[in-house]
């Protein structure tokens, strides 16, 4: 089941949570929603889900070919998880999950056996088999999160949504339970949206990520393109580690600090650009072969590598930028030290 949506904007007063989104989701991927927080990634999945209506004027939502955006939640058959479970706590774990069976109008409820089955195949598939009589509060946070899981199975959605499913668990068991999702989602092949700040989550889960920032989205791609072929500035600096250098595209030259330097501008016009570098593709040569030049200012940290502060020099400026170096490298502070990056991205300034 595919998702489209053409040109959704959504307001909350004078704030715009969503600016002309268009934006399709293939049949049986799973796609991550990936934005710091505003972004409007949990509006968009809420609106996607018949919680929030777009404004006035936005255009189509599609589930498929059917336009769903005049459709209330309970038409859309769209299986939502929440980032607190939203579990019902007087309700044992084979309650919760059959829940959204037993509500439905008489003529489309499945039968008592029917459910029973039902259920004892989604805890099974969610390895909870054996769970069935255990309440919420008898239950880890993980296992209570794929009890919402089942929960949402059950109707058998045609779209399910994951709103921060990771977010109130510790590290450890966010990592599980994301290899887990993973081979959840492999075997079941449910259209799946999932809300996530975490970047890392998003890069190994998703088929596709979609980036928002300030409303709109960003760039569209595989965690691959996202990361290694960023399509705007947001997008270098917000996935992944990158240092930022601010320099002057002239004549078609590079310029930062007054000197031109020799790099290739990659077609940005002239004007105010920045420079971005990831830390693997710098390397820290003499400093008179350098395209960068910097003084150290501190040193830290433990263990095979150490972390270096080195500041660029613009006039009476400084731009900080940090980087990883082996332990064995003989770096001081106050050393004066080259920078030559193997591989980079230019972006031109936004106007204003």
């Amino acid at each position: 089941m595919s998702i489209e949506l053409t040109d959704i904007s959504k307001s909350f007063g004078s704030f715009v949570a969503l600016r002309h989104v268009t934006l399709t989701v293939p049949d049986g991927e799973l796609v991550a929603l990936l934005g710091p927080s505003g972004s409007g990634k949990t509006t968009l999945l809420r609106i996607i889900a018949g919680l929030e209506q777009p404004d006035a004027g936005s255009g189509a939502i599609r589930f498929h070919d059917e336009d769903v955006a005049g459709h209330p939640v309970g038409d859309r058959r769209v299986g939502f998880v929440f980032q607190h479970y939203a579990l019902f706590r007087h309700m044992s774990v084979f309650e919760n999950v059959a829940f959204g069976l037993k509500v439905r109008p008489r003529a489309a409820r499945p039968s008592t056996s029917e459910i029973r089955a039902r259920v004892a195949r989604l805890l099974r598939l969610v390895q909870l088999d054996g769970f069935a009589g255990r309440y919420p509060h008898q239950l880890s946070g993980g296992q209570r999160q794929r009890v919402a899981l089942a929960r949402a199975l059950a109707i058998e959605p045609r779209v399910l949504l994951l709103d921060e499913p990771f977010g109130a668990l510790d590290a450890k068991v966010r990592k599980e339970l994301r290899r887990w999702l993973r081979q959840l989602h492999e075997e079941i092949h449910v259209t799946s949206v999932f809300v996530t700040h975490d970047q890392e989550e998003a890069l190994e889960l998703a088929d596709r990520v979609i980036v928002l920032d300030k409303g709109r989205v960003q760039q569209v791609g595989t965690p691959e393109d996202v990361y290694e072929r960023p399509q705007t500035a947001f997008v270098q600096s917000f996935i992944g580690e990158a240092l930022s250098v601010p320099v002057t595209i002239q004549a078609g030259a590079v310029h930062f600090a007054g000197r031109k330097l020799d790099l290739d501008p990659q077609g940005t016009s002239d004007g105010a650009a920045s420079l971005f570098i990831r830390p693997y593709d710098i390397a820290i040569v003499s400093d008179s072969a350098a395209a960068l030049n910097g003084v150290v200012k501190h040193v830290h940290g433990f263990g095979p590598a150490r972390r270096v502060e080195i500041a660029l020099q613009e006039g009476g400026r400084e731009h900080f930028i940090e980087l990883n170096v082996p332990r064995q490298d003989a770096i001081a502070v106050g050393q004066r030290i080259g920078l030559a990056p193997r591989a980079y991205r230019l972006f031109a300034s936004p106007a204003g």
